[in-house]
C-alpha cells in the first residue's frame, strides 16, 4: 500500500475540482486531487462547449447570469488558449414570442451583462444560414471553450504551486474519527495499488457523483440531482457564432461552433444514476427539429456523434424534484460540520463550467473559514501556464502549425490535423494512457471519420515507436473503436450510414478488428465504459436486415453485448 500525507484532498477531477486544486495550492495548502477517470472526463468533457455570457439565465436565474457574465471575462483572460471569442446571438424565430426580447433586455441590465439589439438583417449578414424569418436579434459575449484545455492548463498552474493531480484513482472510503476527517482511501486503477492519504480536509467536488462520496464518509447523500442532457455534433461549422433562441431555456435551443464542428443541445431530464445516461431516439429527433428552427436545412448536414452528460444540480424546493430544467444553475456550498457534525468535509454543487473558478474560490473560502485562516484568492489574476495573454484560440491554429512542419512530420489524423510528432511526444510522456486519453488531448478520432481512418494509424505508430506492444495496441484500438461506436449508433442515418459502412469495411474487412484480443480490465475506462448512450449493435455487421436503409432495428445490444429490446435510435431520414 502506498501512503501519502497532505493537507487537503480534492475529490473530483472536473473543471471545478481542478480549479479547487489550483486555488488551494496557490493559497499555500498541500493538496492532492483524486479522480476515478481521466481529468475532465465526466460532466466537464460532456457538454456543448459554451462559454456562457449569462444570456441563457438573465430572465430565469439572474444571479447565475451575473456570475457567468463576470467569469466569462476572467476565464477568457487567464486561459485564452482554451477560449474562442465567437460572440453570440439570441434570435427570435418565427415560432417565438417577440415580447420575450423585452424581458431579455431588462434581465441583462439587472445582471450587468453586455448586450446589444441589432437589426435582423445584420444578424443574417453575420450568419447567412440563420432562419431568414427571425424577428429580433441580440448580440452578446458568448464564446466557446474547450473543457479539457481548461482542465490541463489549470492543473499545470496548480503543479507550479505544489499541487498534485492523480487521475485514475478511485476513492473507496473517507475516514474520520471523533467528528474530524482523517484521511482518504483510494485505488490506483492503472496499477491496482491501494493508496492511503492522510489529510485533515476533504473537498467534495464530484459533481453528479457527490452523493456517492458523502456515503463513503458514512453520511447521508447530499441533495445533488443529476440532470441528463444530450448533444449532437454536426460534421462542420454551420455557424461561426453561438446561436441561441431568445426564449426561456428549452430543449435544443443552442448551436455552438466548437473546433471544426458545431454542437446542438441540449435536453434536461432527471436521472438516478449519472453513470447510466441514455440518448433516446425521440430526443435525437427533437434536436434535429430544433436545429431546423434556427438553421433551415439543419437535417441535411451529417450528424457525427451523440453523447449525454449529467449536470450536478442542487435540489431546488421551488420546483418539482423531477424538473431539472427549472432548477437553479447557481452554486451551493454544503459545510458538513454544520449539516452532519463532521469537520473537514465540504461539498460543492451546481454552477456552470463558465463559473468553475468562482466555485473554487467559494469552497476554498469556506474551508479556510472553518480552519480559522484567511488567504487571498489570486486565481483570477494569474494567467495559467501555456497560455499567451491576449491570444485566444482560433479554429485555424493547427493549419498554420502544419504548414510549418508538414515536411518533417506526416499527418496522422487529417480531420483534426494531428501529426506524428504530436502523437509520439504524448505517447512517450504517458505510456500507460489508452487511446481515449490521447483523444482528449490531441482530438484524434473526433472529426468526420470518427477514428475510422486514423485510429489504426495511431495503433501502428505506437507499436513502431516501441511505446506499446502489438497485443496491447490492438486491444486499445478495439476499445477506442467501441467507444466511438456508442456515439454513432443513436444518429446512424443517411450520410452517416455510408461513412459507418466504409469504416466497417476497412476495420473488419481489412484489419479483422473483431477477432483481435480484447483489452484487459485495467485498460478499460470507468467512465467511457459506462453505458452512457442508448447503444445499438456493436458493429455494422450486427445491424438487422434493412437497417442500412435506414429503418429502426428491432434488436439492439448494450456494449456488454447483453440482449436488449430497445428499438434503434435512428433519426428520421431527411426527405
Amino acid at each position: 500500500m502506498k501512503k501519502l500525507v497532505t493537507d487537503v484532498v480534492v475529490i473530483g477531477g472536473g473543471t471545478t475540482g481542478i480549479g479547487v486544486l489550483r486555488d488551494c495550492a496557490m493559497r499555500g495548502h498541500r493538496t492532492i486531487l483524486l479522480d476515478r477517470a481521466d481529468l475532465a472526463q465526466g460532466t466537464s468533457g460532456r457538454f456543448h462547449g459554451l462559454l456562457n455570457s449569462g444570456g441563457r439565465y438573465v430572465v430565469s436565474d439572474p444571479e447565475s447570469a451575473r456570475e457567468c457574465a463576470s467569469e466569462n471575462a476572467i476565464v477568457s483572460r487567464i486561459q485564452p488558449n482554451a477560449v474562442e471569442r465567437t460572440g453570440g446571438l439570441f434570435v427570435v424565430t418565427p415560432a417565438d414570442d417577440p415580447a420575450f426580447g423585452d424581458k431579455f433586455l431588462a434581465g441583462a441590465a439587472l445582471a450587468d451583462m453586455p448586450v446589444q439589439e441589432i437589426d435582423p438583417a445584420q444578424a443574417l449578414a453575420r450568419e447567412p444560414r440563420l432562419n431568414h424569418g427571425i424577428k429580433r436579434a441580440f448580440l452578446v459575449e458568448d464564446g466557446t471553450v474547450d473543457g479539457w484545455q481548461i482542465a490541463w492548463s489549470a492543473t499545470a498552474s496548480a503543479k507550479q504551486y505544489g499541487g498534485q493531480a492523480l487521475p485514475y484513482h478511485k476513492v473507496t472510503q473517507v475516514h474520520h474519527s471523533n467528528g474530524q476527517v482523517t484521511g482518504v482511501a483510494a485505488t490506483d486503477l492503472k496499477t491496482g495499488e491501494e493508496v492511503m492519504i492522510d489529510c485533515s480536509f476533504v473537498l467534495n467536488c464530484a459533481g453528479p457523483w457527490a452523493g456517492q462520496i458523502t456515503r463513503m464518509a458514512g453520511l447521508p447523500p447530499v441533495a445533488v440531482v443529476p440532470g441528463r442532457g444530450i448533444m449532437i455534433a454536426m460534421n462542420h461549422r454551420l455557424v461561426n457564432t453561438v446561436i441561441n433562441r431568445c426564449i426561456p431555456p428549452s430543449d435544443g435551443d443552442i448551436i455552438v461552433p466548437a473546433h471544426t464542428v458545431c454542437i446542438i443541445g441540449t435536453t434536461d431530464h432527471k436521472v438516478d444514476d449519472p453513470d447510466h445516461l441514455v440518448v433516446p431516439r425521440e430526443e435525437v429527433q427533437q434536436m434535429f427539429d430544433s436545429g431546423e428552427e434556427l438553421i433551415p436545412g439543419f437535417r441535411q448536414a451529417r450528424a457525427l456523434h451523440a453523447w449525454a452528460g449529467a449536470r450536478p444540480l442542487i435540489k431546488d424546493d421551488r420546483v418539482a424534484a423531477t424538473d431539472t430544467r427549472h432548477m437553479s444553475r447557481g452554486m451551493a456550498v454544503i459545510d458538513h460540520s454544520q449539516r452532519d457534525d463532521l469537520k473537514g468535509l465540504i461539498t460543492i454543487g451546481g454552477g456552470k463550467l463558465t463559473t468553475y473558478r468562482l466555485m473554487a474560490e467559494h469552497i476554498v473560502d469556506a474551508m479556510e473559514e472553518q480552519l480559522g485562516q484567511s488567504h487571498p484568492c489570486r486565481t483570477g489574476d494569474e494567467v495559467c501556464p501555456g497560455n499567451e495573454p491576449g491570444h485566444n484560440y482560433l479554429v485555424t491554429h493547427r493549419l498554420k502549425d502544419r504548414e510549418a512542419d508538414r515536411m518533417t512530420s506526416p499527418i496522422i489524423c487529417e480531420c483534426e490535423l494531428m501529426n506524428r510528432s504530436m502523437l509520439v511526444d504524448l505517447l512517450k510522456q504517458n505510456p500507460l494512457d489508452n487511446f481515449d486519453d490521447l483523444r482528449r488531448q490531441l482530438r484524434v478520432g473526433m472529426g468526420p471519420c470518427q477514428g475510422g481512418f486514423c485510429s489504426s494509424r495511431v495503433a501502428g505508430v505506437a507499436c513502431e515507436e516501441g511505446v506499446i506492444d502489438a497485443t496491447r495496441s490492438t486491444g486499445l484500438l478495439k476499445l477506442f473503436l467501441e467507444h466511438r461506436w456508442i456515439g454513432l449508433w443513436p444518429i446512424l442515418h443517411d450520410a452517416q450510414v455510408r461513412q459507418a459502412a466504409l469504416d466497417e469495411w476497412i476495420l473488419h474487412g481489412t484489419l479483422d478488428i473483431g477477432h483481435v484480443p480484447s483489452p484487459t480490465s485495467v485498460e478499460r475506462d470507468p467512465v467511457d465504459d459506462a453505458p452512457i448512450d442508448e447503444t445499438g449493435p456493436t458493429t455494422m455487421e450486427e445491424l438487422p436486415p434493412g437497417a442500412r436503409a435506414p429503418q429502426p432495428a428491432t434488436t439492439t445490444r448494450r456494449r456488454t453485448r447483453a440482449p436488449r429490446s430497445q428499438a434503434a435510435n435512428t433519426p428520421k431520414e431527411t426527405k
